[in-house]
């Protein structure tokens, strides 16, 4: 079948297997040019199929030449409808990896449920001993609890009070007005319970007291902070509720690890475009604006190139992570930085929809959205036949 984008809102419902295979390459032939990291070993990626938890794997196994085991929960192609662009990455990460002649296995599955976890333990029990990072990165809408069988939605709103400000539909460029009403406590709760620590939590607890958690071992979660006038929507938002679970989840963790002489981190990373990101209102405006302002002083990172960065100056070549005695590691500080953010907000302030092509990267938006997607990829033929069925090798 000749497969073309198809989308709805802030959704792509196809997805191209060779133009999401390109671009695993890509990332792939990034961290190889990249100095060597002197670790991990074995790693544990939950949600590692997109973002920044699939960059996290593609760093440790080919930077580091780690065996890592990949837990996401994504769909195979069925009939005319493709498979989604997380399981058509892993079919390529997978496939590469086995060329390089490196060791891993991919769990499809609800991360939340207790049955998968008993399953990576198994594995790991069985194929890798022990695991020395884990790497929390799962985005989701919706948990079902494992114990109580309650199950949570979470929502994108403000806490308190509407906030009203200014937003972009990306796929016409048109700026307007929106008012997003507060959550109320019930939403708030029920978001903390998708979002927030408890299931990163019940993930280290299990490992730690199936033995299966190595000496020193590390893990980190991810998370993002940015600048005030997205504040109200997301830091002081529901979400931001959630990601203060998070990270007090972390201060909780690096005292149960410390037994290990272990350690765990939260990684603040800089905004980028993601699934998640495209459905906050204000965000992808904002987002926009950043990519011109960073792209013009020469600072604009992508997902793998924050993950090597990551991996190579904090948590391992000998990195000093969160030197500052916290658990939050910051390596939004180029989005952060002052002359950035003074740029941002002047663009932002006279931004509307005639001066978008102009003041924003609208464009770098577009098609980093689609490149979720394994479209708008260079030297992909997306008008030819293409089969939409592809197995995931060492899939468990």
């Amino acid at each position: 079948m000749i497969i073309q984008p198809k989308t709805r809102g802030f959704i792509c419902t196809t997805a191209h297997p060779e133009g999401c295979a390109k671009q695993i390459q890509e990332q792939i032939d990034y961290v190889k040019a990249q100095k060597k990291l002197t670790g991990p070993v074995n790693v544990l990626v939950i949600g590692a199929s997109t973002g920044y938890g699939l960059a996290s794997r593609i760093a440790a196994a080919f930077g580091a030449g780690a065996n890592t085991i990949g837990v996401f929960f994504d769909k195979a192609a069925e009939g005319i409808r493709t498979a989604s662009a997380g399981w058509y990455n892993s079919a390529a990460f997978e496939q590469a990896a086995a060329e390089q002649g490196l060791k891993s296995h991919s769990i499809v599955g609800d991360a939340f449920s207790d049955a998968i976890k008993t399953t990576t333990i198994d594995l790991i029990k069985a194929e890798y001993g022990t695991v020395d990072l884990v790497v929390y990165s799962v985005a989701s809408p919706r948990r079902t609890h494992p114990v109580t069988g309650e199950t949570f939605s979470s929502v994108i709103k403000p806490v308190g009070t509407a906030y009203t400000n200014k937003t972009m539909n990306f796929h016409t460029g048109e700026v307007s007005t929106v008012t997003i009403e507060p959550a109320t406590d019930e939403e708030v709760r029920q978001t903390i319970a998708v979002m927030g620590g408890e299931d990163w939590g019940m993930w280290i607890d299990q490992l730690q007291a199936a033995g299966v958690l190595a000496d020193g071992a590390t893990t980190v979660a991810y998370s993002y902070i940015g600048p005030k006038i997205t504040h109200p929507i997301y830091r002081d938002g529901t979400i931001g509720q959630a990601k203060n679970d998070l990270e007090q989840t972390a201060i909780a963790l690096n005292q149960k690890l410390a037994v290990l002489g272990g350690r765990a981190f939260v990684s603040v990373n800089k905004a980028l475009v993601t699934q998640s990101s495209s459905a906050i209102p204000v965000v992808p405006l904002y987002i926009s604006a950043l990519y011109r302002v960073m792209k013009d002083k020469e600072l604009h990172e992508n997902c793998i190139q924050q993950m090597y960065r990551l991996f190579a100056e904090h948590l391992y070549n000998g990195g000093k992570a969160a030197a500052d005695g916290s658990h939050l590691i910051r390596i939004d500080n180029w989005e952060m930085r002052e002359d950035v953010q003074i740029e941002v907000m002047r663009r932002w302030n006279e931004l509307e929809t005639d001066n978008v092509p102009e003041l924003a990267d609208l464009e770098g938006y577009r098609k980093d959205f689609f490149h979720l997607f394994g479209f708008q990829t260079e030297g992909v033929d997306y008008e030819a036949d293409t089969d939409p069925s592809v197995e995931i090798p060492n899939q468990v």
